[in-house]
């Protein structure tokens, strides 16, 4: 665990909260999709359908090309966002359930960024999936610097759109349209509205919404609008056989969806509604001006629950998918809109991950002690000044025997299979020629490689929770 972070604490509560030159503090909301995949969107390339208000953000700001999650699955890449840090750093490395519900917890010790907005006077709200802890323990959202947390506290039971409950704040909200074999409260639209509410309460006083969608991870299941619009314009269909009945119905596992292609798109659709809806609020109520909406993904996308990346060509020009570190499980869309500070239809390659997030959302509260971070503040690149630049980026997965991950410039290095192969030697990629990750040039360039398999071994910190074996630079 990086022991860094209460020292940081130390230092914002000391020495206060400065404010930078911006003549108000922005109002930040942050939009977080469910393994949507870099070519999911129209904006991205995406050509078997269409996705106009997330289309309308890319062209009122900037569109980065080479973005990066936290890691390749939900909760350590929520843990990498919340804490500035990578997964060989942050606290939660892996999807480690809890009992009775939920997922491991962040620490007290663990400074996010929620609370250090808080500190600076944002309300903070969280709605959606939550996954770093859960209620009664330290790492429930509303102990993590969230004033309000509407949404699922279990990742797990975010697979069911229909769920039996979803928690305000610390109270469990049963849902009677729901129980048993009842699907009358889709849970997105109830988490949506109150995101607006959220909007609407706090339009006078600078606020951060943290919305961590759950669309359009499995199970693809959406109201019969969004579905009817799109059946059978995806031919061949594809029908998935999943949970319909037994203990773990509505509660982790997926339930069965036929023609799961249009589904799938529904889902997006939906989903682009939605974000479409909280740019019309913030115009609605003379807010656009003074916030900052920022969008992406957790991770790559997923084939499960009947999802079908390879139809939709989901993971772009990209190779791998969700639980992958090749660039198609982690290099996500992201697109940040703020009129009259961001040049509207820009286009970005800047190179930058979710742990830039702390140090961005502090900069622009004017909180400067952000010491100890992995992350770069990114407001530079978002305001068309010279943007500092990382020297690389760094990834480590625990699942799937072990993995780790390195970008450095236009060079990709990964090494699979560390905990029961740690002699596999790592594969090297030049992006810049070979972004789908197809040639290994690790033969051609030792010097890169064994300057990358420092970086690891420099890197990783050892967990008692998350071990990796085969990091030694030799």
């Amino acid at each position: 665990m990086n022991t860094r972070l209460p020292f940081l604490l130390v230092l914002i509560l000391a020495f206060g909260i400065s404010c930078n030159k911006l003549p108000e503090k922005p109002n930040i909301i942050y939009i977080l999709a469910d393994d949507l995949g870099y070519g999911d969107l129209s904006c991205y390339g995406q050509e078997l359908f269409a996705t106009p208000n997330l289309d309308r953000l890319a062209e009122n700001g900037m569109r980065f090309t080479q973005h990066y999650s936290g890691s390749t699955v939900c909760a350590p890449s929520r843990s990498s966002l919340m804490t500035g840090l990578h997964t060989g750093h942050t606290f939660i490395r892996g999807n480690k359930p809890w009992k009775p519900e939920g997922q491991w917890p962040i620490p007290d010790s663990v400074l996010t960024i929620a609370e250090v907005l808080k500190e600076a006077g944002y309300v903070t709200g969280a709605f959606g999936k939550w996954g770093l802890g859960f209620v009664d323990t330290e790492g429930g959202p509303t102990h993590q610097g969230f004033d309000v947390f509407f949404g699922y506290n279990c990742q797990r039971i975010a697979h069911n759109y229909y769920p039996f409950w979803l928690w305000d704040n610390e109270t469990k909200i049963k849902l009677v349209g729901n129980v048993d074999t009842l699907e009358k409260q889709y849970a997105p639209e109830m988490i949506h509205d109150q995101a607006l509410h959220f909007i609407r309460a706090n339009h006078d006083k600078p606020f951060f919404m943290f919305y961590p969608n759950v669309i359009p991870h499995a199970e693809l299941k959406v109201p019969n609008p969004y579905f009817d619009k799109y059946r059978g314009k995806y031919l061949p269909e594809k029908n998935y056989r999943g949970t319909d009945s037994g203990p773990h119905y509505k509660v982790g596992g997926y339930g069965s969806q036929p023609e799961s292609h249009a589904a799938f798109v529904g889902m997006v659709d939906y989903m682009d509604t939605q974000v479409g809806e909280v740019l019309d609020l913030l115009d609605e109520l003379a807010l656009s001006d003074k916030t900052i909406v920022f969008f992406s993904s957790d991770n790559g996308p997923h084939a499960e629950g009947g999802a079908d990346p390879n139809y939709f060509n989901s993971n772009g020009p990209f190779k791998g998918i969700k639980r992958d570190l090749y660039e198609g499980g982690i290099r996500v869309p992201f697109m940040v809109s703020w009129p009259g500070m961001i040049e509207p239809g820009s286009i970005s390659e800047h190179i930058s991950a979710f742990w830039d997030m702390f140090p961005t959302f502090a900069d622009l509260a004017g909180v400067n002690e952000t010491d100890g971070l992995d992350g770069i503040s990114m407001v530079n690149e978002l305001t068309g000044k010279k943007q500092a630049n990382h020297e690389f980026l760094y990834w480590e997965f625990h699942e799937r025997q072990g993995r780790v991950a390195v970008r450095m410039g236009q060079w990709k290095g990964v090494k699979y299979q560390l905990n029961t192969h740690p002699e596999r030697a790592l594969e090297l990629y030049d992006l810049n020629e070979d972004p789908g990750e197809e040639n290994n040039l690790a033969d051609d360039h030792p010097d890169i490689v064994k300057l990358m398999l420092d970086i690891i071994a420099q890197e990783h910190t050892d967990s008692p929770d998350f071990k990796l074996k085969g990091l030694d630079s030799q």
